[in-house]
Parts: C-alpha cells; structure tokens; sequence
C-alpha cells in the first residue's frame, strides 16, 4: 500500500515537471515569433528629383575672340624685322613689324624736292600775272597777255597744290614701314619674316582682340528654334563648376553640307582671364519656358480609387502616403509636378502590400 502511494506521487511529480516544460517551451516560441516579426520590411526606394520637362543638351564647342584680323602692311616693301612672336600680348600702337625704309625715305625727299621747285615756279608766276595787271591798268598791255599771265599762275598754284599732297603721302607712306597694332590683343599667328617681300595689304600678323570672346558651337537642325529663343551657359573643361552666361549673337543662314548642322557663335560677357582662347567649352541649351517635374518608376504609383499617391519614407523607417499631382504616363515612369519634395525617398516596389503603420528599412538594390 505504501509502494503504490510512492509511485502515485512520483507520477504526479512527473507530470508537473513536463507541464512546465511544456509551458518553458510554449513560450520561448511565441518569443521567437514574436522576434521574427519585429525587424522592418526591407523596400527598395527611389529619390524624387525635379528638373525641366524637356531635357537640356549640350555641345562641345571652342572659345574664340569676337575679332581677330589679319594686320598687314599698307605699302609694299621688304620686311626688316619681325617684333612680336606667337602668343604675345600686345598694346594699341605697339609695333609687330617693320619695313626697309631706303626707298620710301628717297621717295619722301623727292616730294620735298618737287614741292620747293614748285613753290619757286608759283613765285615766279604770280610775279608776272601782277606785272600784266599793272600794265593793263596803265593800257600799256592787252587782254589776251593778262589772260596768259593769269593761267600760268593758276597752273603754278595748283602744282605747289599736287607737290604739298604729295609730300602728304610719302611721309604716310613713311609711317605705313611700320606695321602697329590697332587693339589690345593676342598674337594668333605670324606669317611673315625678315627678308621677305610682301604686297600692300598682304597678311602679316594675326591679333585676336581681348575686348569679347565667345563660344562657338555646331547646332543640330532640330535645335535651331531653341538656340534662338532658349537659355544657354557655358562651362569649361577646365572649371566645370563654373557657369558662365552665353547669348546668341549669330547662327549660320545654311547648314554645312557635311555635317547638317549649323555654326552658332555664343557670346560670354562675363568671361574673365580664365577664359583662355581655343579652350573647350560646354554649351547648355534648355527652354526657359518648361516646366519642371519629376520621373519616377510607374511600379511606385498607388492608386485604389482615389488621387494617385506615393509612399514617402522618412529617415525613421515611417511610411506616409502623400497624394501628387500627375502631368502624365510613360512606358515605364510617371510623370509628376508637384506632392513630393525635392530629394524625398519614394518606395519603388510593392506598395500595394504596405500599411503606413508599418516600419520599412531602405535597401539599395534587390537580391534573390
């Protein structure tokens, strides 16, 4: 009797024992459980970034002077020295060349020459036509000698006329042996040297002028209306961080055969010393009057009846559903104006499945 009273009370200690085993294990499941669904949904998100409607574009072009001349010599004659070299900076009025002076210094002496003996002629002459006017009025002489005294003096006064014109030119002449820049400037190219003989007006040095300098570009046809009436800028290869503001001063009237395009010359009036000529610069066309909006990938759109939406997350893993305004559906975007601020992070996939009470953890690319 008393063994089956031992057995009896070791069975119900056993039984207690695998209750709380059993009740230990129960809840160290539901505390697996429960872990399992703590951690947030991973989502994959895209940044919402506004631009211009129609997309800018942009052309490789160079930086070039406004002007740039071929300065040359306005008399003939053999070069005697060369002043200036390639790449020099030079000054109004600083000589770039000059010519052998011998002949026009000859030339200049006979001028002078021919100017006194005409001087001596013309006194001569006056001396007689007041003789035949003193004698007419006396009656002592005719008409026709006072005439002829008369003439003669008149063609001696228009030969010291010629002589002094004469003399005029050839001390121009003189001066022109030497060949000065007309403008602050930049020595492009020298294409002559001492020795050689050159023809008046013949290309001697090329100066580009500092005053302005632009850019120039090849236009495609189907962007001819927008060059004209849009917004440029111009950044260099050298400092792409700087803008410099371009305006259109003159497009080709025809396409070149070859290319189909059209050459543009871009004004920049707030270019500086960083600006340097034959620099290759970037122009930016876009149209002043677009709109600016915002791609986005279609799958992101929610729509269940209502204004179509978007689940923005913030940086605590919170999902907030924000109505927007749509312009209008691509192949694989949405297109929208307003809704979502710039920057802000747009749940890509699988918003139909999320609760805006829901936290989510932001994942850069999807894996499987």
């Amino acid at each position: 009797m008393f063994v089956r009273s031992v057995l009896s009370s070791y069975s119900r200690l056993l039984a207690g024992v695998s209750l709380a085993l059993m009740a230990a294990a129960l809840a160290g499941c539901n505390d697996t459980v429960a872990q399992k669904a703590e951690p947030p949904r991973p989502v994959l998100v895209a940044t919402a970034h506004y631009d211009a409607e129609t997309p800018e574009r942009s052309f490789v072009g160079t930086v070039r002077p406004r002007i740039e001349s071929d300065l040359g010599f306005r008399v003939a004659g053999k070069v005697a020295k060369r002043l200036v070299e390639v790449g020099q900076t030079v000054e109004i009025g600083q000589p770039l060349a000059t010519l052998d002076e011998v002949d026009l210094k000859l030339q200049a002496e006979q001028a002078v020459a021919e100017q006194s003996a005409a001087t001596g002629v013309l006194a001569q002459a006056a001396a007689a036509e007041q003789r035949a006017k003193d004698l007419k009025a006396k009656g002592w002489t005719t008409d026709a000698q006072l005439d002829s005294s008369r003439a003669s003096a008149d063609e001696a006064r228009a030969r010291l006329d010629r002589a002094v014109r004469s003399v005029e030119l050839t001390k121009n002449s003189l001066s022109y042996a030497t060949l000065n820049a007309d403008a602050r400037g930049v020595v492009t190219a020298t294409l002559i040297e001492p020795g050689q003989v050159v023809a008046a007006g013949q290309a001697s040095i090329r100066v580009a002028r500092f005053a302005e300098k632009e850019a120039v570009v090849a236009i495609p046809e189907t962007l001819v209306g927008r060059a004209k009436s849009g917004v440029a800028s111009v950044t260099l290869w050298s400092e792409p961080d700087r803008k410099y503001t371009a305006k259109l001063r003159e497009i080709a009237p025809a396409a070149d055969p070859a290319t189909r395009t059209y050459l543009a010359k871009f004004s920049l009036p707030e270019a500086d010393d960083k600006v340097a000529l034959g620099m290759t610069a970037t122009l930016t066309l876009s149209d002043a009057a677009t709109e600016r909006v915002a791609r986005l990938p279609l799958s992101a759109l929610f729509n269940e009846g209502g204004k179509p939406s978007f689940y923005v997350v913030d940086d605590n893993g919170a999902v907030t559903l924000k109505p927007v305004t749509v312009k209008s559906y691509e192949s694989n975007d949405v297109v929208i104006t307003s809704g979502v601020e710039e920057g802000a992070k747009i749940v890509a996939l699988g918003v139909q499945k999320l609760d805006p009470s829901q936290k989510v953890r932001i994942v850069s690319s999807l894996s499987f």
